[in-house]
């Protein structure tokens, strides 16, 4: 009933609304209730008072369920020994049983009830009017069993009901939790590969740059720009990225197989000679899957490129009627023709795995047969239409 120590006045205008109908409603029809109970004592001042007595005691049913009972109650008590008919009093009684149902938990709910019921029960073996003795315990029964269950399976409901909201609630936490942790790792896998692919090239041709500068400055100059331009790239492909993670707009996968002629001649500044071959007919892919292809080859080339040391490797794009495969190749005997090197030593691997697994493909990486390295992806299409 409170909010920041204040009433809540809706509430408060609904008991009051409550107990004038039901005052104004017992002072109307008590009359005409007697009229229909000749061996009942008639309608007076008395009676009405006792009438005013309980309705307005439900002002406060909600702030003093159990207050409030108990003077509707005595009052009805009262009211039923003298003698005065049955009538609109018992309706009181009713929403003072329902209420206190509703709002206390069922021990003590029922211990109020109980009480308020042995003390109802007075006027059915003594009183001033007719006594119905016995007859009269199952009906007395009824005004306190009827509201105080009805009002058991109100509270029980609403409690359900707040169960399944705070549930829902500690769902949808927990959803957008995980929908940030997966963010968090999707964007740490881009940083990943756009980082430590611009670094791998980078650091190739500053090392070229680095050997030809005493001999030949003239080559050392081309070496350079290719640390600019790879730089640069890198720079940019990192900025979108990031970008629209501060923007909290869906980022658009940017790279995808169209890219790698640019990835290829990239490569190729750093001292690595790219062979590119496509088979099938290009077509449109999905976004997702164009992307993770795209990772995959950069990714696998950055590991020749950094552990192979090869100065060529070959791409493999094989356009499928339901999927599409890449395969990354090198006769390298460098650390990258280990898997469990790249494994133990970063997230090469791991990352091009994930990515694959997550789009339902298979990855295979591994030695070949005839020396270097292998890593094979396919990633599941749509058959063109």
């Amino acid at each position: 009933m409170r909010r920041s120590g204040q009433w809540r006045w809706p509430e408060v205008a609904a008991d009051a609304a409550l107990a004038l109908v039901l005052l104004g409603f017992g002072l109307l029809a008590t009359g005409l209730a007697g009229d229909n109970q000749p061996g009942s004592r008639p309608v007076d001042a008395a009676s009405r008072v006792l009438i005013a007595v309980a309705a307005l005691a439900l002002l406060v049913r909600r702030r003093a369920p159990v207050a409030a009972l108990a003077v509707v109650t005595v009052a009805t008590s009262t009211y039923l020994l003298i003698g005065y008919p049955y009538g609109p009093i018992l309706v009181t009684f009713l929403v003072a049983v329902y209420t206190v149902a509703v709002w206390l938990p069922v021990r003590p709910a029922a211990l109020a009830t109980g009480g308020a019921f042995v003390l109802l029960l007075a006027h059915v073996f003594s009183g001033r009017g007719p006594a119905p003795g016995w007859t009269g315990v199952l009906p007395a029964a009824a005004w306190v069993v009827v509201p105080f269950a009805v009002g058991v399976v109100v509270r029980v409901s609403r409690e359900a009901t707040a169960r399944t909201r705070a549930e829902e609630a500690r769902s949808r936490v927990e959803q957008a939790r995980r929908q940030a942790d997966e963010e968090r790792l999707r964007i740490a896998q881009e940083v990943h590969d756009v980082v430590g692919h611009g670094l791998a090239a980078i650091s190739m041709q500053a090392e070229i740059a680095l050997h030809l500068l005493p001999k030949r400055p003239e080559q050392a100059e081309v070496a350079l720009t290719a640390i600019s331009r790879t730089s640069r790239e890198a720079l940019d492909e990192l900025r979108v990225t990031l970008g629209a993670v501060r923007r909290g707009a869906e980022r658009e996968p940017v790279p995808g197989l169209a890219r790698l002629p640019a990835l290829r001649d990239r490569l190729a500044g750093a001292g690595l000679a790219v062979e590119v071959r496509v088979v099938g007919d290009p077509r449109e892919l999905p976004a997702a899957v164009d992307l993770a292809a795209y990772r995959v080859v950069q990714e696998a080339l950055t590991n020749v490129l950094r552990h192979a040391g090869v100065a060529s490797a070959e791409v493999t794009v094989d356009y499928r009627a339901d999927e599409l495969t890449v395969e990354v190749t090198d006769r390298g005997t460098g650390r990258a023709g280990t898997a469990p090197a790249d494994d133990e030593g970063g997230h090469g691997l791991a990352g091009m795995r994930e990515r694959v697994a997550a789009l339902g493909g298979r990855l295979t990486t591994g030695p070949r047969a005839g020396g270097g390295f292998r890593v094979y992806a396919a990633l599941p299409v749509e058959p063109p239409t």
